[in-house]
């Protein structure tokens, strides 16, 4: 098979260059094209015939296919559709060339193959060098867009990879810090160092709740986030975290009630954290009145969990409440991935979370299906 294009194929290896494709029949126009749109980093591809031309679209990536329409063998749309029918070419513009008088029905036969344009000999060659420009800038910036793209997955890549990394061996030493703190409190009791023993144990609270999110975070964003699904009693979950969160602030008003059948699928640790993470929010947030959960088994297919306080949700803040890092990042009420990773564990069981404003209360409403429909060890 004979063609022939600008230069020798060892003289194009650059990725800065730009390369059109011209094909026609007739060697005196694929010379006089080619005189017309050489410039600078733009090399022009040539071909006489569709096959010599499906060639060169398998070794060059290329901005611009400018196709006459009557050729033997293989004619211009078919070439078109052969190159929208490969995923290799189908992005690559067509701009049809015709000697033929204009003919509307031959217009709109090229434009169904997948043209932009559709030119009559003779043809005018500012039109034509103008139109060309466009889709060579066109290329150039969607290759510096995919370059940039690749960049920025490298990087968040590699700063998850560390984020897990060093939350992971950050439970080393914090676990040492957690029991010393137990044991200085213990013996601190009745002293003066009593406070101080307490402020270490709850510093040291705090930073392990904040390594789990970044843990969790990393996995979420990840894929990995592995569902243990089993059959439990919702109802029980909710208990023993309000039960335990009841005793970690033994000054505020917990409540919980229950109705209906509470049985399901869940992963078990996943709901109790989702469940945590709420209540940890109404505490934070809940100026200080009673908080109420409520967990609805009433219905055949979905359970729900309510958790009310008291306070307000901005309404700035209300639509993107459960993105993650919201606001500037404050030690002493966390990263901001609380309300985050609840999203994302209810949506990893198939159901759905909101938060609404009441009359001088804020309510939570978790809805989960009783038997997701998600694979074992698969969270996606």
């Amino acid at each position: 098979m004979s063609f022939i294009h600008s230069a020798p194929l060892a003289a194009i290896p650059s990725p800065h260059v730009t390369h059109i494709l011209i094909v026609d029949d007739v060697p005196q126009n694929l010379t006089a094209m080619e005189a017309l749109l050489a410039r600078d980093g733009v090399a022009i591809l040539k071909a006489a015939s569709g096959a010599e031309a499906l060639e060169l679209l398998l070794r060059f990536d290329v901005a611009l296919a400018l196709l006459d329409v009557q050729m033997p063998e293989m004619d211009g749309f078919t070439l078109a559709e052969l190159m929208r029918g490969s995923s290799r070419t189908r992005h690559v513009p067509i701009i049809f060339l015709t000697a033929s008088p204009s003919d509307p029905a031959r217009s709109f036969k090229g434009y169904d193959t997948g043209a932009v344009d559709f030119l009559h000999k003779p043809i005018e060659p500012r039109v034509i060098t103008g139109k060309v420009d466009v889709f060579i800038q066109l290329h150039r910036q969607r290759l510096e867009l995919e370059a940039r793209n690749e960049q920025l997955e490298r990087a968040l890549e590699l700063n998850e990879t560390m984020v897990a990394v060093l939350t992971h061996d950050l439970r080393t030493p914090l676990s040492a810090i957690s029991l010393c703190a137990d044991r200085l409190t213990d013996e601190a009791a009745g002293t003066a160092l009593a406070r101080t023993a307490s402020h270490v144990k709850t510093s040291a609270m705090r930073m392990a709740r904040m390594i789990e999110q970044m843990l969790d975070f990393s996995r979420i964003r990840s894929s990995v986030l592995a569902m243990d699904l089993k059959a439990v009693d919702l109802g029980r979950i909710c208990a023993d975290v309000v039960d335990e969160t009841q005793r970690a602030h033994p000054d505020r008003d917990i409540t919980l009630s229950t109705e209906g059948d509470l049985g399901g699928r869940f992963d078990e640790v996943r709901v109790g954290q989702v469940v945590a993470n709420l209540l940890g929010n109404a505490v934070q947030h809940g100026q200080g009145g009673q908080i109420a959960v409520h967990v609805d088994g009433t219905h055949a297919d979905v359970l729900v969990i309510g958790v009310r306080n008291a306070g307000r949700i901005g309404d700035a803040l209300l639509p993107r409440l459960f993105e993650p890092f919201k606001g500037a990042f404050n030690p002493s009420q966390g990263l901001g991935l609380g309300l985050y990773i609840v999203d994302q564990f209810v949506r990893a069981h198939g159901g759905a979370v909101r938060a609404e404003n009441g009359d001088a209360f804020v309510r939570f409403e978790v809805r989960l299906p009783r038997r997701p429909a998600v694979p074992q060890g698969d969270g996606r």
